[in-house]
């Protein structure tokens, strides 16, 4: 075959070109970070339906309160951004629906692109929101729930965070309680909502180990307009707790049923509702006295709490409306925007290793997570309603005032 040879000066040439050429693509600018004037947080919520009031009273003031409180210091710094960035809250109604909760999760994921997400409330929303948020690499603060069935799910859900304590370490304590208040027997009903199911299941078992006597378990209907049979039969059959495992809305009306049938019970609990400032001032702060409950902390728990609370007074001008997971809820929040400040990035993954990892401090104290993303440094487990104060009952050294056996319900004349 004939070679063909290229005149020195072609080669040289085609050389220089192809030199050239390379040392511009290496030299071309990588393109620019889009532009970034704020941190969109999105948020399925019941604004509406039976678990509104949640929202309402529970966790909606201290999501905004927070919100608040970090656009009037001028947002979250974040270094890949080199400039603090404002918080915007994308909120959504889900209607108390599980269904509608899911698509409007999927929506702001998806859809609306949002920086970050919210949880939902109540413990069985949150059951269901944890594997979508974890589907889609999303981080999950775990807020206003707390479930067994999730704690055992968790090795399957690397981004989501329990905040919340809930039936594991809470009962336990209230059999404790009732022991040192010389209880004997009980009667224990519950709505059939997950929060109900786990809360029973856990805590007759409890109760039984302690020594008590349970006569009576019942189920009633979520959102239940009537529950005066179930106060009578615990009356007749003349029991010393009246224990209930139910939300806010339930527990006001078990209390008022209670005080117009005039029945009467030496120790009486609600898991959640008793801890709201709402239900002391709907149940009456004479009547509400020795009435127990899930939580629990109060301004005697740490300066933390003490300054929690003032800020709380700050923004709505009276006490905290929660005694049981406000502050968790807020000190969460605290060391989330401190992981994303360390991170430098809003990258999911980034902030997720952090979050797993750090100890931040907050107004619960040093703030961490176990090896299992649970959060465990709780200042108390039960409260009770003593001269207009929820003090922690808890044996040990949160205890902020002992025990008292429940007066009797007050009679109108």
């Amino acid at each position: 075959m004939r070679k063909t040879h290229l005149p020195g000066a072609v080669v040289l040439a085609l050389i220089l070109t192809l030199a050239l050429a390379v040392g511009c693509a290496k030299q071309e600018p990588s393109p620019a970070k889009p532009a970034k004037d704020k941190i969109v947080i999105g948020w399925a919520c019941s604004l509406s339906g039976p678990l509104a009031e949640q929202v309402a009273t529970m966790t909606g003031p201290i999501y905004e309160m927070w919100v608040k409180e970090v656009n009037a210091a001028g947002g979250i710094y974040v270094k890949e951004y080199d400039k603090k960035l404002p918080v915007d809250l994308l909120k959504y109604d889900d209607k108390s629906d599980l269904g509608t909760m899911t698509r409007l999760l999927e929506k702001l994921i998806v859809e609306d692109k949002v920086d970050f997400v919210m949880p939902p409330v109540s413990t069985a929303f949150l059951y269901a929101a944890a594997p979508i948020a974890n589907k889609h690499g999303y981080v999950l603060i775990g807020g206003p729930g707390g479930a067994v069935k999730l704690e055992e799910i968790m090795p399957d859900l690397p981004y989501f965070f329990q905040v919340l304590n809930y039936s594991r370490s809470q009962m336990p304590v209230l059999a404790q309680i009732l022991v040192e208040l010389g209880i004997k027997t009980a009667a224990v009903v519950h709505h059939e909502d997950l929060h109900g199911v786990e809360y029973v299941e856990i805590g007759v078992p409890e109760l039984k180990k302690a020594g008590i006597d349970v006569k009576m378990v019942k189920s009633f209907p979520l959102g239940a307009k009537d529950l005066s049979p179930l106060l009578k039969e615990a009356k007749s059959m003349g029991v010393e707790a009246f224990i209930a495992f139910c939300y806010p809305g339930e527990a006001i009306l078990l209390s008022q049923q209670a005080m117009e049938l005039n029945a009467n019970f030496k120790a009486f609990f609600c898991s959640v509702g008793p801890c709201l400032t709402v239900f002391r001032d709907v149940i009456g702060a004479e009547a509400v006295e020795g009435v127990m409950g899930g939580g629990a902390w109060s301004e005697k728990s740490g300066p933390g709490a003490k300054e929690f609370a003032a800020l709380f007074k700050k923004h709505f001008g009276k006490e905290p409306d929660n005694y049981w997971g406000s502050l968790y809820w807020y000190s969460s929040l605290q060391h989330f925007q401190q992981a994303i400040e360390e991170a430098g990035t809003l990258d999911q993954a980034k902030i997720r290793e952090l979050l797993a990892t750090k100890t931040y401090d907050t107004f619960a104290g040093p703030f961490k997570y176990d090896e299992d993303r649970l959060f465990r440094g709780y200042l108390g487990q039960i409260g009770q309603w003593q001269k207009g104060v929820f003090e922690v009952v808890d044996p040990g050294k949160n205890r902020t005032a002992s025990p008292i056996v429940k007066p009797p319900w007050p009679q109108k004349d």
